[in-house]
């Protein structure tokens, strides 16, 4: 029998009875026989490679496989993951891995690389986009992409990918090396959060024109301390935005999509022009404030050109830079010797909020929001937060 390439199942079974009755016969080295066997054998596994391919293990999979092999604890997984949490949130697909964790288990328990970067990656082949997954009818509900009623599913899923592609051109392919940081980002709201981005992105270059240049040495304590004090007037939000825009930092306000928890993010342009978004799913001053605080200081400390941060301030974070992130902006609108020593603190005395704001020249609601959270109490201070506030000075912007 004439050998050729394997295209049926048929012709397969064929090759393997006569593959294994070669086997049987054994026949020497260099004979007709042997080179039949040889060549049989390569295109069988050509054909198996193809037709059944092994797919790449799952990369918890592959941790719990080494835990169980080593006799680890989760616990013993802390000094790679960071926290008893979240080794938890990894283990249970609540929480991908980052970079540093991929290179620490991978020196740490000698896990390939290449098997967990699955765990923490976000980019894909573009073939194997799911677009359909995008969330497509919000996305048009506001504008985004164009109304298409009787439009096929296929078309609608070619302009979210071309409104996804437009600003993070690199995703769906292997060079898309962006990173999440934040305590908004799961992967069950990978998809969401990334439509979101791109709308922000496209904001941002639409407001390009009207931007200075960005300077990143101009981010200081100081500048920090100026943008807290514009809080003090009336028309502070809308005062902050324009402070910020001549320095070269847009500020996009773009409300969050259903299903994600996000207060605010940080990240840059692939030109590297910096970007604040605020979705003031709290229309409250006290959030306002501190939220654009925390994503300036991200800015400032952390956002390189690969790196994002997407944040839900109402979630206690165990990760540094977050933690770095609002120690800074707690520090930027009271001084920690300052609100020790304040009647604010000690007495959380409506008299004692507005005296401490007066000596700072900061918003009473920036005081009162400190209060409220360091006492563990929402129900109090409600008048002096500043709710409805932020929407109304913004309007138009």
């Amino acid at each position: 029998m004439e050998l050729k390439v394997i295209k049926s199942e048929d012709q397969y079974r064929a090759y393997l009875i006569e593959l294994q009755e070669l086997i049987a016969v054994a026949p020497n080295r260099g004979s007709d026989c042997s080179d039949r066997l040889e060549l049989i054998s390569v295109l069988v596994e050509s054909y198996e490679t193809h037709k059944y391919p092994v797919e790449a293990p799952d990369p918890i999979d592959a941790i719990v496989f080494r835990m169980h092999e080593a006799g680890l604890k989760q616990t013993d997984l802390v000094p790679y993951l960071g926290t008893r949490s979240r080794v938890s949130e990894i283990l249970g697909r609540k929480r991908p891995l980052t970079v540093p964790m991929i290179r620490a288990l991978s020196i740490g328990l000698g896990i390939s690389a290449d098997t967990l970067v699955g765990a923490g990656a976000i980019q894909t082949d573009a073939s194997e986009v799911d677009w359909s997954l995008f969330p497509a009818k919000e996305l048009m509900a506001r504008g985004w992409i164009n109304q298409a009623a009787k439009v096929p599913k296929a078309s609608i899923s070619d302009m979210v990918r071309a409104f996804i592609m437009e600003t993070l051109p690199e995703f769906g392919t292997p060079a898309f090396k962006r990173t999440i940081g934040g305590e908004a980002y799961t992967p069950t709201t990978k998809l969401s959060l990334l439509a979101w981005i791109s709308a922000v992105i496209h904001r941002a270059r639409e407001r390009r024109a009207t931007t200075a240049t960005f300077r990143p040495d101009c981010i200081d304590p100081d500048f920090l301390r100026e943008l807290a004090q514009l809080s003090w007037f009336d028309k502070g939000p809308l005062l902050a935005v324009e402070f910020l825009g001549k320095h070269g930092i847009a500020v996009i306000f773009e409300p969050h999509l259903r299903g994600t928890l996000l207060d605010g993010a940080a990240l840059k342009d692939k030109n590297g022009e910096p970007i604040i978004a605020l979705t003031l799913r709290h229309d409250r001053l006290d959030n306002f404030w501190f939220t654009l605080m925390h994503e300036v200081i991200h800015l400032w400390k952390h956002v390189d050109g690969d790196q994002m941060f997407l944040d839900d301030l109402d979630v206690d974070t165990e990760d540094k830079r977050e933690a770095e992130a609002n120690r800074l902006a707690r520090e930027t609108f009271i001084p920690r010797l300052v609100w020790k020593r304040s009647a604010a603190h000690l007495q959380g005395s409506r008299e004692g909020i507005i005296e401490l704001s007066r000596e700072l020249k900061i918003h009473p609601a920036i005081v009162a929001g400190r209060v409220r959270r360091e006492m563990g109490n929402y129900q109090i201070l409600s008048d002096l937060v500043g709710s409805g506030a932020v929407r109304h000075v913004l309007a138009g912007v």
